[in-house]
């Protein structure tokens, strides 16, 4: 394995996920999936997945943005596949073209999640083809580039990334992902530019300081490197007690 192959596996490049205003596609909880805490356990994944089966099977007058909200709850309980089959029920029944995005982009992160990139991409693209310039049309890009990355078309990743922050040069994510593939090209200066944007953005995971570190090690401005990398640090460690805590 090159190092280039080792940096492509270590990397954990952002997908959208963790998304909340502005954008409400990823609420994985909706109201039509409460359940009784009388009769059942409401954290038993098998009751819930009964009940987006049930709602996803017997719907007569299918409601495209209910099935999106389904979709997103089976990805909830890690049943991807499930959740696959519902976005694109969505998408194929949906009459607006802003959910019918929201299915494609959706389904497209579902198949990433099974590290099906080809699929992913296929799904991304069909996002795009519903409008270029459509509400969702930054995240679909962010999320094809995240697919080509993955699938090897670096080139064409790079691209998408950049679309993705001229579609929306308020979304974090944009910025780390193209601020990723700039360290990987060895433009360390432009890096920097996008992973500050991603930072000043509110994007501030562990990841985008370690590729700061990354982009000032190219530069050869090694104690700021240094500084930067203490701070994924302690980012890192705060995530890990945040989780132990909430376990």
């Amino acid at each position: 394995m090159t190092d280039r192959d080792e940096d492509r596996e270590r990397h954990e490049f952002s997908t959208g996920q963790g998304f909340s205003d502005p954008y409400e596609g990823f609420d994985i909880d909706p109201p039509e999936l409460e359940v009784d805490p009388d009769e059942v356990d409401p954290v038993d994944s098998h009751v819930l997945a009964d009940l987006l089966d049930e709602r996803n099977l017997a719907a007569h007058d299918v409601d495209a943005d209910a099935l999106i909200d389904v979709g997103l709850s089976y990805m909830e309980i890690n049943r991807d596949e499930q959740a696959v089959d519902t976005f694109e029920r969505a998408a194929r029944f949906a009459d607006e073209d802003d959910l019918r995005q929201e299915a494609w982009v959706n389904k497209g992160i579902a198949h990433g999640e099974m590290e099906e990139w080809d699929a992913a991409i296929s799904a991304h693209r069909e996002a795009l083809h519903v409008d270029e310039d459509g509400e969702m049309a930054a995240l679909a890009h962010t999320n094809l580039a995240y697919s080509l990355w993955q699938f090897g078309e670096d080139e064409e990743a790079f691209h998408h990334a950049e679309d993705a922050v001229r579609e929306d040069d308020r979304l974090p994510q944009a910025w780390y992902n193209l601020g990723f593939i700039e360290v990987e090209r060895g433009q360390f200066e432009d890096a920097l530019e996008c992973l500050d944007n991603a930072i000043r953005l509110g994007f501030r995971q562990a990841d985008v300081y370690e590729e700061k570190a990354r982009a000032l090690e190219g530069l050869e401005r090694d104690e700021e490197a240094a500084e930067v990398r203490e701070t994924a640090q302690e980012i890192q460690e705060d995530e890990e007690q945040r989780f132990l805590r909430e376990r």
